[in-house]
């Protein structure tokens, strides 16, 4: 007969320590070792019968964060540049970058006091019960999967690029989604970190190189290449409102990974570890999309492609391409993953089937993946064009995932059941204000960055419409 005794995780000390709240993740282990069994409030009993949900360290958090915010969404910074002027450009995505960033570190502590919380829709419960839950549910599904549809179409303008469209966009598309497909069946975020950093190796090498190239050369691409040829670098653009929140949108969808991050803390080996990571990566991401939004256009001013790869000529285009490919992918895995996962998780909640890797489990994991994959594909070929589709992104999903519901979590654990003289509090006066400017923010940048977006989306149609076959990468002249 096994006896076993049961100790407090180090995750749930530290926090007990350091009064963040009651997480519970108990450990058992048997004397003789033969069997560890982690109990997580979300995955229930771990085993080594199935795959380890709760094993990703603080470097693999920090390089899924930074994956999964970094992406082809940085190269379209000099075009917003381009559109608002480069002084409220960069003051834009230091505001925006500020508000996620404020927004994500919600997630530690609210995630150590409700350890049953997996993803935003089980935080939306605990704040807002069933309707908020279902509410937040399609709309982090939405946000995943359209994203996983962007990833699709940015690979596929990736090998039209690089072929000289050698192939139709329509076959392309249907080829990233396979490829994408069979990555996001790696079970465990823990595996997918490695993934991770072969994704960010690829996005880093592209941007730096594109940056590199528009530094040496004569003159950008699409400026006239014989004669005289005039720059202008606008410290103050004057869009419409249109063009000026298509290109806010831009800035929210280049950094709007924030509702990842409640997957990523939830199978984090030690979760209290999760803000220094977050923090390390946010900083990091500011600085580069700063540096090379800045760098780009100002060698490239109104001659700036979008995305920013095809401003360094067309031997340069197919290099930079070739080498963000890989980056690419991994992060429609990464998005493609947690869609599915997100699916499979709340079909298998509480069952052993869940963290055992029994038939049920094997069949429910790759239907989810399927239908991820299958609904990601037939966006992608709906609006093949990387412009429309990743400004649909910024302003439809992004706040509802990134912004909004985390303000309504400041709300319930530090304001809802508290005492009125806890209310009269300076400090907690001042965080409910910034809560309530996030909020507002959160809100207009949905609707008014929708109504950018269908604008967008209206002015793209000429340029390929559904299943359309025509390069979507601007390396062939079109009809």
């Amino acid at each position: 007969m096994t006896i076993e005794r049961t100790e407090r995780a180090d995750s749930a000390t530290h926090a007990a320590e350091e009064g963040e709240g009651k997480y519970e993740a108990d450990i058992k282990v048997s004397p003789v070792g033969e069997h560890v069994v982690l109990r997580d409030a979300v995955f229930g009993d771990i085993t080594d019968d199935g795959p380890n949900f709760r094993a990703v360290g603080s470097f693999g958090a920090w390089v899924l964060i930074t994956k999964s915010d970094i992406g082809l969404g940085v190269l379209t910074l000099p075009v917003v540049f381009g559109t608002l002027g480069i002084v409220p450009g960069i003051l834009l995505i230091i505001a925006i970058m500020t508000m996620m960033s404020y927004c994500a570190a919600i997630i530690g502590p609210f995630k150590m006091r409700h350890p049953e919380v997996y993803a935003i829709q089980d935080a939306a419960f605990i704040f807002g019960g069933k309707i908020a839950k279902e509410v937040f549910f399609v709309m982090y599904q939405i946000d995943l999967i359209l994203t996983v549809s962007g990833c699709a179409v940015s690979v596929a303008t990736a090998l039209n690029a690089i072929t000289t469209h050698g192939a139709c966009t329509a076959i392309f598309i249907a080829v990233t989604s396979i490829v994408g497909f069979v990555l996001c069946c790696v079970r465990t975020l823990s595996h997918m970190a490695f993934l991770g950093w072969v994704g960010l190796i690829s996005i880093l090498a592209a941007v730096f190189t594109v940056a590199i190239a528009v530094g040496v050369q004569e003159r950008p691409a699409a400026a006239p290449q014989h004669g005289p040829w005039t720059k202008e670098i606008k410290l103050f653009g004057n869009p419409s409102f249109g063009d000026g929140m298509t290109a806010v949108s831009s800035i929210v969808f280049a950094c709007g990974a924030t509702g990842t991050f409640f997957n990523i803390v939830s199978e984090m080996k030690e979760p209290r570890k999760y803000v220094r990571s977050m923090v390390l990566a946010l900083s990091f991401l500011g600085a580069v999309y700063i540096t090379i939004g800045s760098v780009v256009y100002i060698y490239c001013g109104q001659y700036v492609a979008s995305p920013a790869l095809g401003s360094a000529g067309v031997l340069m285009k197919k290099v930079c391409y070739g080498l963000a490919i890989p980056g690419m992918l991994v992060t429609l895995a990464i998005y493609g993953h947690l869609g599915g996962k997100q699916m499979f998780v709340r079909i298998l909640h509480g069952s052993h089937h869940l963290a055992h890797s029994t038939p049920t489990h094997w069949i429910t994991w790759f239907s989810c993946q399927a239908a991820v994959a299958v609904v990601g594909y037939l966006l992608a070929s709906a609006i093949p064009n990387f412009g429309p589709i990743k400004s649909l992104i910024g302003s439809v999903s992004k706040p509802s995932t990134c912004i909004i519901p985390f303000t309504f979590m400041w709300w319930h654990d530090n304001w809802r059941f508290v005492t009125p003289e806890q209310r009269k509090e300076t400090r907690r006066r001042i965080m409910a204000l910034v809560n309530i400017v996030c909020l507002a923010s959160g809100l207009f940048l949905t609707g008014a960055g929708t109504y950018g977006s269908i604008e967008a989306i209206l002015a793209a149609s000429d340029k390929g419409g559904p299943w359309s076959c025509r390069d979507n990468s601007n390396s062939v002249p079109q009809d």
